[in-house]
Parts: C-alpha cells; sequence; structure tokens
C-alpha cells in the first residue's frame, strides 16, 4: 500500500508538507510544491485517508494504548472521542498490549495514515521515543520523555494525599502495591510516595511489585501485604487495588478492620464493589479532551527539531470511600500464613 512517506519521498518533500499539499489549505503550501506533491500522489496511486470525492480528506489521530480492558483507557479514550468529534476529527485507536515491541511497530504502521499519534503510557524507552520521526506530531499521555509535549497527572500529590490519609488514620506500617516494571507512572508514584514519608518520620512503607496493573496482580500482591503486617495498602491503580480486595476477602481479612485500601484513578468498578474503593481520582475524560488539544495545536508538523515541549500538569484528589478506617488496635496476628502456592504474577 502507497503510503503519505512514500508520496513525500517521491516528491521531495516531508510528510507534513505533502500533508498539507493535499489537504489543499489555502498558502499552506507553494504551488510548485503543491504540484509535485500531487503529480506523485497520482503516479503512485495513492489516496489520501479520509478523502473524499466532495471535499479536502477529514483529520485523522492515531491513539495507542497498552490496555484497552483497562478502564481508565477506555475512560481516555472516550474523552478523545468526544473532543475528537467536535473537531471533526477521525480516531483510531490500536492496543499494543503491554508490549514495547508492539507499541513501537503500530507507530510505525500508523505514523504514515494519521495526522498525529496520542501515545497513552507508552512503554517505549525514552530512547525509542526520541527516535520518532521529527516531522510526526506526537502527544504522550501520561508519561514524560524528553522533547516530547505531554499531558501527566500530578503522582506525587497524589500518593501524597493518600498517605496522609491513611496516616491520619492511625496507620503507620503501609505497604505500596507497585505496577509494571516499565511503566513510567509507577515509577513517579513510587518517588512521590518516598518524599511524602520523609515529612511523616513515624510511617514505614513496604515497597512490594511490580506487579501487572491488572485484578490479577492485585490478588499477587495481596498476600504479600498481609505477610508484611502493614494495616494499610496503596495500590498502583484501582485495578490491582481491587484485586488486593478479592483476595483479603477470600483469606477473611476484614477490610478496612484489619487493613484499610486505596486505589489511583477512580473507575467506574470503584463504586460497585463493598466496600466501596477510597481512590485518587483523576478527571480521565479530561485528559483525552486535553490530548486531543494539544495534538491539533501541533499538528501538521513542519519537519525540523521539535519545539519546546510542553508538559501540561493534571490536578487529582482523593476520594474516600468505604474501604479506609482507623488503624487496628495492636494484638496478636491470625492472618499471616501464607497459602501453600501463592500466585505472583
Amino acid at each position: 500500500m502507497v503510503t503519505l512517506r512514500d508520496v513525500a519521498r517521491a516528491a521531495g518533500v516531508s510528510a507534513a508538507t505533502a500533508s498539507r499539499a493535499l489537504a489543499a489549505e489555502p498558502g499552506a503550501v507553494a504551488t510548485d510544491r503543491r504540484e509535485r506533491v500531487l503529480r506523485a500522489a497520482d503516479e503512485l496511486g495513492y489516496r489520501r485517508p479520509g478523502a473524499t470525492a466532495s471535499g479536502p480528506p477529514s483529520r485523522r489521530v492515531g491513539v495507542i494504548v497498552p490496555d484497552m480492558e483497562n478502564p481508565f483507557f477506555s475512560g481516555v479514550v472516550k474523552g478523545i472521542g468526544h473532543r475528537a468529534r467536535d473537531a471533526g476529527v477521525t480516531v483510531f485507536v490500536a492496543d499494543s498490549d503491554e508490549d514495547s515491541r508492539v507499541e513501537a511497530d503500530l507507530v510505525r504502521q500508523l505514523a504514515s495514515q494519521v495526522d498525529g499519534l496520542v501515545l497513552c503510557s507508552p512503554r517505549m524507552s525514552d530512547d525509542a521515543l526520541a527516535a520518532l520521526p521529527g516531522d510526526l506530531a506526537v502527544v504522550l499521555l501520561n508519561r514524560e520523555a524528553p522533547g516530547l509535549p505531554s499531558i501527566v497527572v500530578d503522582n506525587s500529590d497524589g500518593v501524597r494525599q493518600a498517605l496522609e490519609h491513611v496516616h491520619a488514620l492511625g496507620h503507620r506500617r503501609i505497604a505500596y502495591a507497585g505496577g509494571p516494571v516499565d511503566s513510567w507512572s509507577d515509577r513517579e508514584r513510587r518517588r512521590g510516595l518516598a518524599a511524602a514519608v520523609a515529612a511523616l518520620p513515624d510511617v514505614d512503607v513496604v515497597q512490594l511489585g511490580h506487579f501487572p496493573a491488572a485484578f490479577s496482580g492485585g490478588v499477587a500482591a495481596a498476600d504479600l501485604v498481609v505477610a508484611t503486617g502493614a494495616s494499610a495498602v496503596i495500590a498502583h491503580n484501582d485495578l490491582v487495588a481491587l484485586g488486593v480486595l478479592d483476595r483479603l476477602r477470600a483469606r477473611g481479612v476484614d477490610v478496612p478492620g484489619r487493613v484499610s485500601v486505596v486505589g489511583f484513578d477512580d473507575v467506574p468498578a470503584a463504586t460497585q464493589v463493598s466496600p466501596a474503593l477510597t481512590t485518587v481520582g483523576i478527571p480521565i475524560r479530561t485528559l483525552g479532551r486535553t490530548a486531543v488539544d494539544l495534538l491539533l495545536e501541533l499538528a501538521p508538523r513542519p519537519a525540523g527539531p521539535r519545539p519546546t515541549p510542553q508538559v501540561r500538569r493534571i490536578a487529582v484528589s482523593l476520594v474516600v470511600r468505604g474501604s479506609t478506617g482507623p488503624a487496628p488496635a495492636p494484638g496478636p496476628r491470625t492472618d499471616l500464613t501464607l497459602p501453600t502456592k501463592a500466585g505472583h504474577a
């Protein structure tokens, strides 16, 4: 299949210039360059995605997420879709299945077919992100990387709020059930937790994991939480927290009587369990809408060095529900015995 980059190469221009020429934007491209692009497109048999017989092609945005089954990302995609429709933009979504190699392949496949990309919590390394084509408009969501614009939540403030909440309830030994090893947000939350602990010298935080950012990760983490003797656990995200709740219930550990549980994200399922989950609330759909706004400011991008990247930080707020309560009174523990086969992902 002939791509936009094939046309640009044949015409001797950048992909961004070819995109503007084919979009017929008045005055956007010099007449001679536009004619070269149109001639190359005709010779190669290229039909720009979204083109119609009655008018110019619509703008197209690619969105890559690590796990569409995670309600955080489905909420983000909802926000992207709503804002894109308002702006007359078509959205294509791909799932990398938490695999950085699949993610890189998807970027290569989509790059020549869209006007810009939103990479949600990308698992690619900083070096791989830095190597993205310079004329490709890219916005990172829930990730910072040198040279690229990004939209992130205030992870440090989120874990600080969570820690101060359980501390105020009397908890002094607290576990953190971490996320995937290549998760930027997990690294940020661990750093934020360390900074928050420094301001609370009577707190002992045990960092556990890495665990999958999924229900199964929480199930695996729960036995370790109990073994540490922690009376509260802050989970990497709500799915991990829900897995912790389920496993603690199966073991007969009372929540919040024996262990308090805090999540991160405030996905819909947080209110659909008993007890309802205390969590750090994120305006998930706002992230998606903001990503589209920022991407439309950047696309199409001229070739050459990228401009100084913007980092937009979104505030978070703790939502207190039934999964947290006062620390239990000191006494003999009856729930410390691990099962013979603990499932650790």
